[in-house]
């Protein structure tokens, strides 16, 4: 604000453009806060979020983790799903004893019991018809063992890292068997935390998690667009915390490793929950989880990003050796009707078991990422700053430069984040910070087409006939600068006037006048406008003009007499055309002086006009005037004169004009075509008249009259001199010429 503008008019240009801007920072910074949720910008934060994943996903294939598919060509050789569990078994004991696999976990549930061994119907017999045969009872004992699929699966899992999974839900009835939590709800003490709780599960046979004791579920949490980017990593049922299906596969690799909530101060009750603290052979790992328990999953890439390998290649020894040996094996499907699909920020289609393989990836690498707990306050802070930068401190009157200016924050803003998600690991909402930006851009630009567009049409309105549209333009910038009450000032005015009007005025029909009229003014106008001049009036076919007012002008005598100069250019231009036409040409007479006189809106309650008033305007029409008697083309006033020291000048005469007393010096504008040794001969010769040496100065006279013969100056004081000699002049004469008409 500048110190020149009066709160209570800042207030009432702006004030409505600031409410508007910080009501939008306000709105935003409440999102930002979780005070409540705005949806649109909870989607755009979660496109900008997947663009960065996909920017910054590796594209590498992570060979540690196997993925063991239950694809077309398994099914195709082995048979509908689900397979016997006796051929689980084959597979689970073929993975550990002949592949050397460290760690197997099973994207999903075995939940019902396998009767397709008959065994259950053998067991009926025995009950029923063949219950009084011995034999059969005996040959039963011994095949029962090959028979129930379910116990040689259970013993195939037993003594082996093995993970197998299942799911939580809020159905009224549990099934199965889960395995026992990792710790109690009570182990999170008064820290403050939401995880996801549920009421109910999906297990596996009890048989089946007796066996290995190690179990992990493997529900996502879906965004409100479907999305899959985060997954629990712990998750509460009744009073205990469970670990997903990914965490327990960690925790097998590492013997079974502990795992333990870690706060931000783990002396605050208060803290939040910042991850979990994995205790390994090596040492801690920190997973880092949000308040819900939940993990960012790490994407690698799109679908297929780990080595995939069919089942039936498997037990048909149809792979590589030792391709699996040491690795950590996921087993999951992609036949179509089992393929577990998941819309994810790298594919819309992507399998559950790789989303799995990509957390386990990422706590092995400890490249997930996540949101520091300062990230809410962060953005707060970086709205606010923001918002009172762009609300009060824009140079918004200045488009290109505000634009520009917009354009380096917003990619500040964007390549901050961009390092701190790539570098640092932090993943942190952008979307209420560049709505910000963007949303007060376009209010300010709005503002500024809409609102003080109307400040610059009402000057247009009041000025725009006077000045030329870059004044209007710079005027409409700080408008309480501006008005057209009457003034006291030191300007440059400017007095133009057709010589022999009248005459040609004779020669001409109307209609030829008119034209001839309309582009002589129109063509001196725009001399006057283009050195940012005022249109006073126009007088007949005389012109008037001025110059530092209503924008402040320190070189408004150099503008005038430059504007006099070209109005004698363009003149040469304007007579060549007439003289086409078969009109007469034209001949001006050009009057400038500088000096105070009031400026403003002058008139009556009928009609007004913004023009200028004094002694010094009186004296500008009446050089004016003496352009005839000199038969020079533009004369200016002794102040304009020494004002505009960058032109030159000769000085014509010393004058007292009607109605004015004291006398003034009147000086012409160098004529272009005359040289300077001209100029210096015509000041010694002024030199000499007036220190009453009339033949030194006659000579000079005569010479110059001989080189320039056009110059009637020249004649003028040739006569005078003529006129003088012989005559006893005063000794207190004063070498001024006195004019008694306008």
């Amino acid at each position: 604000m500048s110190t020149r503008e009066p709160l209570a008019f800042v207030l009432r240009r702006s004030g409505a453009r600031w409410a508007l801007g910080l009501a939008i920072v306000i709105a935003l910074a409440g999102h930002a806060l979780g005070r409540y949720d705005i949806r649109f910008v909870d989607s755009l934060d979660a496109m900008i979020y997947d663009a960065k994943v996909r920017l910054f996903m590796p594209r590498t294939t992570d060979s540690r983790i196997a993925i063991l598919d239950v694809d077309e060509k398994s099914l195709a050789e082995l048979g509908r799903w689900p397979w016997d569990r006796a051929r689980m078994a084959e597979l689970v004991s073929a993975l550990f004893s002949r592949e050397r696999i460290a760690v197997l976990g099973f994207d999903m549930v075995f939940a019902e019991p396998d009767a397709s061994s008959g065994l259950a119907v053998l067991d009926g017999l025995a009950r029923g018809a063949l219950a009084d045969n011995a034999a059969y009872r005996q040959a039963l004992e011994r095949l029962a063992p090959r028979l129930d699929y379910d116990q040689r699966f259970a013993d195939a899992l037993a003594g082996h890292p093995v993970v197998l999974g299942y799911y939580f839900s809020n159905q009224d009835v549990s099934s199965g068997a889960i395995p026992a939590p990792l710790m109690r709800e009570g182990a999170f003490g008064a820290h403050p935390f939401t995880l996801f709780d549920w009421t109910s599960y999906g297990g596996n046979l009890p048989a089946l998690q007796q066996a290995t004791q190690r179990a992990g579920y493997f529900n996502p949490v879906i965004d409100f667009d479907g999305s899959v980017r985060r997954v629990p990593l712990i998750t509460a049922h009744q009073d205990g915390v469970y670990g997903a299906l990914s965490l327990e596969v960690i925790r097998a690799l590492f013997g079974d490793a502990s795992v333990t909530p870690l706060f931000g101060d783990p002396t605050d009750p208060a803290a939040p929950l910042e991850g979990l603290a994995l205790a390994t052979p090596r040492g801690t790992r920190v997973i880092p989880v949000d308040d819900n328990g939940a993990a960012l999953v790490p994407y690698r890439g799109i679908a297929g990003s780990f080595p995939y390998y069919s089942i039936a290649d498997v037990l048909a020894q149809r792979i590589p050796a030792r391709a699996l040996a040491g690795k950590i094996v996921l087993i999951g499907t992609t036949a179509p009707g089992l393929m577990d699909q998941r819309t994810t920020p790298v594919g819309e289609v992507y399998p559950g078991v790789e989303v799995n393989a990509n957390l386990i990836g990422g706590m092995l690498d400890g490249t997930i990422r996540f949101a520091p707990r300062f990230a809410a306050r962060l953005q707060a802070f970086a709205l606010a700053l923001a918002g009172v930068a762009m609300i009060f401190l824009w140079p918004w009157r200045a488009p290109a430069r505000a634009t520009l200016l917009v354009a380096i924050l917003f990619g500040a803003i964007v390549a901050a984040d961009l390092f701190a998600f790539g570098r640092l690991g932090w993943s942190q909402p952008l979307a209420s910070l560049l709505l910000a930006v963007l949303a007060l851009y376009v209010l300010n630009m709005s503002y500024g087409y809409f609102v003080e567009a109307r400040a610059k049409r009402h000057f247009a309105a009041l000025f725009g006939q006077y000045v030329p549209p870059e004044l209007v333009e710079e005027m409409s910038r700080h408008p309480e600068d501006y008005s057209m009450a009457g003034r006291r000032a030191e300007l440059t005015v400017l007095f133009c006037d057709v010589l022999g009007f009248t005459a040609i005025a004779e020669t001409l029909e109307p209609e030829a006048l008119a034209r001839l009229m309309n582009e002589y003014l129109g063509t001196m106008t725009e001399v006057i406008r283009a050195h940012r001049g005022t249109l006073d009036k126009y007088i007949g076919d005389a012109i008037m003009g001025f110059w530092g007012a209503p924008v402040d002008d320190p070189d408004h005598a150099r503008h005038a007499v430059a504007a006099a100069l070209g109005m004698r250019a363009a003149l040469v231009e304007l007579n060549r055309t007439l003289t086409a036409r078969g009109w007469p040409t034209l001949s001006i007479g050009i009057g400038i002086n500088t000096g105070p006189m009031t400026v403003g809106d002058m008139g009556s309650s009928v009609r007004k006009a913004y023009t200028v008033m004094g002694d010094a305007v009186n004296v500008a029409a009446r050089l004016e005037g003496l352009t005839r008697r000199f038969d020079i083309d533009i004369i200016v006033g002794e102040a304009t004169r020494e004002q505009a020291p960058e032109i030159v000048f000769r000085e014509i005469d010393r004058v007292r004009v009607k109605g004015r007393i004291a006398p003034i010096a009147v000086f012409e504008p160098q004529p272009q075509h005359e040289h300077a040794d001209a100029l210096a001969r015509w000041h010694a010769a002024l030199a000499h008249y007036r220190a009453r040496e009339w033949d030194e100065a006659e000579t000079l006279l005569a010479t110059l009259a001989a080189q320039y013969p056009e110059r009637q100056v020249y004649a003028i004081y040739r006569r005078r001199i003529d006129a003088l000699r012989g005559v006893a002049l005063p000794e207190d004469w004063d070498c001024v010429s006195a004019f008694d008409t306008k």
